[in-house]
């Protein structure tokens, strides 16, 4: 998220969705009966070749062995995930990794799995960055210093909407004020957060708001911005993020917010997002979600959306009247 970038910008320009090179493979052969001379390798038609020469006499196949090395990294640390498979594709792609490292897990979801070997869950905090202040501070509260004290008070104001949502507890608040006084910065995180939206952005925010339909009973709230809202508006689709948080706020009823809209090739697109106790995932299930337990995002490709919005509401309505 580029607004996030604040926070530090080198570090942000490091992450990445998937692990590259996690293990390394090793190629063994016995030489205590025949020593090498010379080694070198080439890579031909896509295959690496090594050539080995030996000192004198020879080897066999059977003095050649494939293994795999150990691991890059020596520990998992998931925040945020209620189980391994919310890790996706990284879990996905690498479940032995993730089964052989210990993990720690911090979360402070209700449905939490409790998967990791270290599991720091809170249910009544109200974001990660409440939960892992509590982490810190319980077990090396010397390692806090302003930019951490920034970072974790910067997660709990974005999670809580500058502290609007309804979960804030006294004890947020006790938190939020501890970590002011190690050092954070308020007035930098609200700045970037929430003063720094360009025009271009604003006027599609208006454009979204002013197109806003909800179901009072249900808690659900939605929109609609077609592509030629954002061709009107300047902008592109870097400039829905905090729409649907946008959303939320709007409505204090609101327990569900959904946006959607259409991309250049008129493709749909609708971002779920909800809050306690629904469940994003579960909600949209039919429709392949991806995303969090908070916030999912479902395609649709070659879709008119007016017939996905149909579609989609319709569901959540029936969803949310049997709950």
């Amino acid at each position: 998220m580029n607004h996030l970038h604040f926070l530090d910008e080198e570090a942000a320009k490091r992450i990445e969705p998937e692990l590259k090179n996690i293990r390394s493979y090793v190629i063994q052969l016995d030489v205590s009966k025949t020593a090498p001379d010379e080694l070198s390798y080439d890579i031909l038609d896509g295959k690496l070749h090594i050539f080995l020469q030996p000192r004198s006499g020879g080897w066999s196949k059977d003095d050649l062995n494939f293994a795999h090395g150990t691991y890059r990294h020596d520990l998992i640390i998931c925040m945020g995930a209620k189980r391994l498979e919310d890790c996706g594709r990284v879990f996905e792609d690498h479940p032995d990794f993730f089964y052989r490292t210990p993990i720690v897990n911090i979360d402070h979801a209700p449905g939490n799995e409790h998967f990791g070997h270290v599991n720091v869950v809170d249910m009544t905090s109200t974001s990660l960055g409440e939960v892992c202040h509590d982490f810190v501070a319980g077990c090396a509260p010397e390692l806090f210093d302003e930019e951490m004290a920034t970072q974790f008070l910067t997660g709990m104001i974005a999670k809580t909407r500058s502290f609007r949502s309804q979960n804030v507890t006294p004890k947020t608040l006790q938190v939020a004020s501890a970590l002011m006084g190690k050092g954070a910065k308020r007035d930098k995180i609200v700045d970037h957060l929430y003063r720094t939206r360009s025009i271009e952005t604003l006027r599609l925010w208006g454009r979204a708001l002013a197109r806003l339909k909800s179901d009072p009973e249900r808690g659900l709230v939605w929109t609609v911005l077609s592509q030629q809202d954002f061709l009107h508006a300047g902008t592109s689709e870097e400039a829905l993020s905090g729409i649907v948080e946008e959303l939320i706020s709007s409505s204090p009823v609101a327990k569900i917010a959904v946006l959607f809209f259409e991309d250049a090739d008129r493709n749909t697109t609708a971002l779920v997002h909800t809050t306690r106790p629904h469940d994003a995932i579960v909600l949209c299930m039919p429709f392949k979600p991806a995303g969090t337990h908070e916030e999912v995002r479902l395609l649709f490709p070659n879709k008119r959306i007016v017939d996905v919005e149909t579609n989609i509401i319709g569901h959540l309505k029936q969803a949310l009247t049997r709950t």
